[in-house]
């Protein structure tokens, strides 16, 4: 019987719906540094839900966009306090999520969806920085919503200075599904970290559709993949230092409807799945329940 690794859904996007404030280019963040109680409730009912590996609300949290959007001198306290909330998270369930797994979270150092044109060793310095401070916690890093290779590479071997399992979210373009939003291709970006001992490797944060399609050429590989789209109707509006208000949800992917295109991934061999932006704590549980209904099992990362 296969077991599948069922991450969480859209942590960011769920803190930021639940709040009812302003839209902020700090996102969650700004939810947390006011409201962390709803970060708390966010991660527990993800993992009520079923998802046995959760990522902590550090998307925002770089030093980059703190510079840009804050204070960069709220770096280390933002990341320790979305640390021990996942943590708190965590203890609260007691035995239903004794086998809960916290991920650490290595994003797009400068925001989503837009290639960043840094030297590779200026990136990987960040990223080296954020790893420093989650490592002593997390069980695993996820680099997630990765847009270029450069990116990839420099947060990749940022994480794996650790001793923790590395997983590596690519971010696939909506017009074009076999490219990186860099116009970089899959084919080009898997040659890039073959090297790389990678404990997973995933496409996250595009249409279902695109990750269905991008997932064809991962069929070969001898690790775990998968992917967890979002429920965006387009991500094209939002740019560097924006707000997700401009933004909208599809009408049409409903709990269902989402979990139907994760079913087929894992029909052809997706092992990691879960959810993006717009897919809430519901979205995985009806996906949990029809992922036990094919008999299959949910285990965390081996």
């Amino acid at each position: 019987m296969k077991g599948i690794c069922l991450l969480d859904g859209g942590v960011g996007q769920e803190i930021y719906k639940r709040a009812q404030k302003t839209a902020h280019p700090l996102w969650s963040t700004k939810v947390m540094m006011d409201r962390p109680d709803i970060v708390k409730e966010v991660h527990k009912d993800f993992m009520k839900a079923g998802a046995r590996i959760i990522t902590i609300n550090s998307y925002a949290c770089t030093p980059t966009r703190l510079e840009r959007d804050g204070e960069v001198d709220w770096f280390e306290r933002l990341q320790r306090q979305a640390l021990n909330i996942a943590l708190e998270a965590r203890d609260d369930l007691g035995s239903q999520a004794e086998d809960v797994q916290i991920a650490g979270c290595l994003p797009p150092l400068a925001g989503s969806y837009e290639p960043d044109a840094r030297p590779f060793a200026e990136l990987k310095h960040e990223y080296e920085q954020i790893v420093a401070l989650q490592a002593p916690v997390v069980d695993l890093f996820l680099i997630e919503t990765i847009s270029t290779v450069k990116e990839a590479q420099a947060a990749v071997e940022a994480a794996l200075e650790t001793d923790r399992a590395t997983c590596l979210g690519l971010n696939l373009s909506d017009e074009q599904p076999n490219t990186l939003r860099s116009g970089e291709s899959i084919a080009e970006a898997l040659a890039a970290i073959s090297a790389y001992p990678l404990a997973g490797l995933m496409f996250n944060c595009s249409l279902p559709e695109t990750i269905g399609e991008g997932l064809k050429a991962l069929r070969h590989l001898d690790i775990p993949y998968g992917g967890y789209a979002n429920g965006f109707a387009s991500v094209d509006l939002l740019k560097i230092g924006g707000t997700v208000d401009a933004l909208s949800a599809r009408k049409d992917l409903h709990e269902d409807t989402y979990a139907d295109h994760v079913m087929s991934w894992i029909h052809r061999g997706a092992t990691m799945v879960g959810g993006c932006c717009e897919i809430s704590p519901s979205y995985i549980d009806h996906l949990r329940n029809r992922i036990e209904k094919e008999g299959y099992t949910i285990q965390p990362l081996n």
